[in-house]
């Protein structure tokens, strides 16, 4: 399950953060190709990774939220 999120960090710059739980039926190398397929297919890069004590991973990752600029 996955959650989105917008948060100002800078001024101008906005980042979407998602958050993905996956748990610990999941071996390594299936998590990784999952996160990269979102890091090719939507743009999203690694921000966090915590592992639980019990196996579960919390994933957060990023995007720049890029605003078209109105000129005159």
């Amino acid at each position: 399950m996955s959650r989105v999120h917008r948060l100002p960090l800078n001024r101008g710059v906005e980042w979407e953060f998602d958050k993905v739980t996956f748990s610990r039926e999941f071996s390594r190398n299936v998590v990784t190709k999952l996160l990269v397929e979102r890091a090719e297919h939507g743009g999203w890069e690694l921000d966090r990774v915590r592992i639980s004590p019990d196996g579960t991973r919390r994933v957060v990752l990023r995007r720049k939220i890029i605003r078209a600029v109105r000129t005159a």
